[in-house]
């Protein structure tokens, strides 16, 4: 007969939290829905239904020029028109597109009134697919991972909430990046930790390992940022804020909280299998000394680093593959390799958030070993006892 397991509120209050606060953010405005540029212009899709690629200068591998596109409109208040839409063509193959009929294409149907006076092509329309891969993606973890799995979509969606509502528009109106992202780093660690273990010891031990290791790789990426001298604008797109009428940001404490935002998932992730680890061996021998408790937790530390550095290491240097290529192709020595800002502003992610996880080893340890072994030992006596009496 399968035992029922007894409704535990400690366990079941982390998950009531984050559907409650994903509620919450899904409604929560951002103060930047009446920004100037989505004033008289209307976002919608429509299918392709012709081209004309008369007006493109083709040389080979840049393309310049404009493509004409005759378009159905498919949904919004102009749907069923068909009008004419323009796709500039800059000579840039990372941003350039090309349409073929039969495309669907998201286009910003600008307007005055009833009256369409231009309508751009944006890009071609992935929403459809984009929905379909985080469908399966949830589907899979459901099915794998069961209530569990519920918990972590929680997690994932909470986190994807919460940067795209609270973060990124404090960040726009000016608040410390770093305060920000410690502030936020921290709610989302202590929640999604919460899911994980409940309101309990074990969640108090991670968060303030997490935390610890946090904190840690933001002073260090502080004072490398600035040692390195590299500027916030080596990030993506960042130098166009400034253009857009920003230029009170300061992109450099940006980037600097980027490093510590980044490192954090796998700061998490180590703090939380170095938990686990004690709370299991601290469970079978509830006489263990908090000593031995940590000693146990830094050994674990130790294996799991081995792999998750060159985990953040994959992540970050992925993207840059291409621009390891060109320097290989044009023979540029390795020294200058390394000086090169954008190299070194990856380096200062990979190696600081490295230090991360080499102090949350440690700090986790220290702390699990001591919550988790100052308990009442006689429960815990009894409950080892009967494990080893059981038939």
């Amino acid at each position: 007969m399968k035992k029922i397991r007894p409704f535990s509120l400690r366990y079941h209050a982390p998950l009531l939290v984050c559907l409650l606060a994903v509620l919450f953010l899904l409604f929560l405005p951002t103060g930047f829905e009446g920004a100037l540029v989505y004033q008289e212009a209307e976002r919608c899709t429509a299918r392709v239904l012709s081209t004309d690629d008369s007006s493109i200068i083709d040389t080979g591998l840049v393309r310049s020029g404009e493509q004409l596109c005759q378009l159905e409109i498919l949904d919004g208040r102009f749907a069923g028109q068909t009008v004419t839409g323009v796709n500039m063509l800059n000579g840039s193959l990372e941003q350039d597109k090309l349409f073929a009929p039969g495309d669907r294409a998201y286009v910003v149907v600008s307007h005055d009134g009833d009256l369409i006076t231009n309508v751009t092509m944006s890009d071609h329309y992935r929403l459809g697919w984009e929905a379909l891969m985080a469908a399966g993606f949830a589907l899979f973890l459901l099915l794998f991972a069961g209530r569990t799995g519920l918990r972590a979509i929680a997690s994932f969606a909470l986190t994807i909430l919460t940067l795209w509502k609270v973060l990124v528009p404090l960040y726009l109106k000016g608040w410390n990046p770093i305060w920000v992202g410690l502030v936020i780093v921290l709610f989302l660690t202590l929640i999604i930790i919460a899911l994980v273990y409940g309101f309990d010891r074990r969640c108090m031990a991670a968060v303030s390992g997490s935390f610890l290791g946090i904190l840690v790789t933001c002073l260090l990426g502080i004072l490398f940022t600035d040692l390195f001298q590299i500027h916030g604008a080596v990030m993506s797109y960042s130098e166009s804020l400034l253009y857009a009428g920003y230029q009170h940001l300061d992109l450099t404490q940006i980037y600097m909280a980027s490093i510590f935002i980044g490192a954090s998932g796998a700061v998490m992730d180590l703090s939380v299998d170095i938990t686990s680890a004690i709370h299991e061996v601290v469970e079978k021998r509830p006489d263990l000394g908090w000593r031995e408790a940590v000693r146990s937790g830094v050994n674990v530390g130790r294996a799991a680093m081995g792999t998750m550095t060159t985990t953040l290491l994959f992540a970050y240097s992925g993207g840059y593959v291409a621009l390891l290529m060109v320097f290989m192709a044009q023979g540029t020595p390795v020294a200058s390799i390394l000086n090169y800002k954008y190299v070194a502003a990856e380096l200062i992610h990979t190696v600081i958030g490295s230090f991360g996880l080499v102090t949350v080893a440690p700090f986790t340890a220290l702390c699990a070993g001591f919550l988790l072994t100052r308990r009442d030992r006689a429960p815990l006596a009894e409950k080892a006892l009967s494990r080893q009496t059981e038939p």
